[in-house]
């Protein structure tokens, strides 16, 4: 029998879903695990109805075995150390090594048996987010089962009656536990291979924490006040990109448990919402967007063509969305003349600088001292200098000719020559000029003071 360490191969990629079968054929299967934040290759089928597994964007699929025609997973929810970004790591609850957990995937039609392990200090349960299923099953916590103490292994066993996106959470001690990162992915494929068939199915979970710099453990009283807004515990510039092959078509999978709505947003593309957590989305209910908002505990999916090649941002559109380690008590320096109070200070502290008073760019540019375990506010560079993003930001990288299984990072693109924008050296038209010229603008006379 193979050991949960022996279960990840080189590069900590998993076993297949064959060997993985062979492990056991009776008792509680083995709960495999991952450690690296970085996305693992999709698991494909090897028995059963044919389907395009998702890709989880920083994030991997549990193996199952097959038990007397029954898919069998192991979750086990443990506090777990998240790398969120390069040098900052948070503790963190989740499972299986990971926050967020991993992605099941399934077939509609597939009955499933889902073995619960708690290794957690307090009871849990796990809710499956948007499933049709049994009462019993549906993991509220007092409600529809006990909870499941510290120690205890439980079973949820049903039939997947419906394909389409889902979560899985826990409806125990609720706050607290998805304040620590506990949710993850369940992704149910059709029955009938070619209903909609895509070439790239990407998934992530948004989730936010509020952890103060130099710490490690998220504060789990906050409301709204969150300063890492994350896809999948990781932030940019440590999300990985979204790779993609020329004409693919692409689905894009987004589920919300955070505190507040996400407007994703994709330059470069139109597309069209195909599925929610309530189902598959007929094609005369569909409109072009460019965004889309994920409310508050739900999941939306999207489709579009891959037509054009490029590096296309995708993100939050709420502008602190793609920001890290925010502090809401930063006071604005915009325009103020700091000069004198930074000859003063730099008489005790040589190397202060000021920043602040002409925006916060500098910020991206500069590597300053930081707390340990702590991530820049802005951060990442392309090939033009720094992006200044942080949080929800990523890239989807369309290139030309890759082949259907490459989701390695292809690198920057390169602009062919006349399309990139460029600095103008020549003489202003005579529009510009007018449009340039100082505006000169006549103070009002001083309002006398009252006496």
């Amino acid at each position: 029998m193979f050991s949960r360490r022996q279960l990840l191969g080189a590069g900590a990629a998993l076993v297949s879903t064959s060997a993985w079968a062979k492990t056991s054929n009776m008792g509680l299967p083995d709960a495999a695990v991952m450690e690296t934040a970085k996305t693992q290759p999709p698991l494909h089928p090897t028995t059963g109805p044919d389907y395009q597994p998702v890709v989880t964007l920083n994030g991997w699929t549990l193996p199952h075995r097959m038990n007397n025609g029954v898919k069998e997973f192991h979750l086990v929810a443990e506090p777990v150390e998240r790398e969120m970004a390069e040098d900052m790591t948070a503790y963190l609850w989740g499972y299986n090594g990971q926050s967020t957990g991993p992605t099941i995937e399934a077939v509609e039609g597939d009955r499933v048996r889902i073995f619960v392990t708690n290794r957690l200090p307090e009871h849990t349960t796990i809710h499956w987010h948007g499933m049709i299923l049994p009462s019993g099953m549906d993991g509220v916590g007092g409600l529809s089962q006990p909870h499941i103490k510290p120690g205890q292994t439980f079973v949820y066993e049903f039939d997947l009656v419906k394909s389409g996106t889902f979560m899985y959470h826990p409806h125990s001690d609720e706050m607290v536990q998805m304040a620590m990162g506990m949710m993850g992915l369940f992704i149910v494929h059709p029955k009938d291979p070619e209903f909609m068939r895509v070439d790239r199915d990407f998934v992530f979970m948004l989730n936010a924490f509020d952890i103060d710099p130099g710490s490690y453990v998220p504060k789990i009283m906050t409301m709204t006040d969150f300063n890492l807004w994350c896809w999948n515990s990781r932030l940019f510039p440590d999300i990985d990109p979204l790779v993609v092959s020329k004409d693919d078509r692409v689905r894009v999978r987004v589920g919300n448990l955070t505190m507040t709505n996400h407007p994703i947003h994709m330059h470069g593309y139109d597309f069209e919402v195909t599925c929610t957590d309530g189902g598959w989305v007929r094609p005369e209910a569909r409109w072009p967007e460019v965004s889309i908002d994920i409310p508050v505990g739900a999941m939306r999916a999207y489709e579009f063509d891959a037509k054009y090649v490029g590096d296309w941002a995708i993100h939050c559109h709420k502008s602190h969305h793609t920001m890290n380690a925010m502090g809401h008590d930063v006071p604005t320096l915009i325009g103020v003349d700091a000069g004198g109070i930074t000859r003063m200070i730099r008489k005790v502290q040589p190397e202060y600088m000021s920043m602040g008073t002409a925006g916060m760019a500098d910020m991206g540019e500069m590597s300053m001292p930081l707390p340990d375990n702590t991530v820049p506010m802005m951060a990442g560079w392309g090939p033009h200098g720094p992006i200044e993003m942080g949080g929800m930001f990523s890239v989807v990288k369309v290139r030309d000719g890759l082949a259907s299984d490459d989701y390695a990072d292809p690198g920057w693109y390169e602009n062919p020559p006349g399309t990139q924008a460029y600095e103008w050296t020549g003489e202003l038209p005579d529009f510009a000029k007018a449009a340039s010229a100082e505006t000169k603008i006549t103070p009002k006379p001083a309002t006398p003071a009252k006496s």
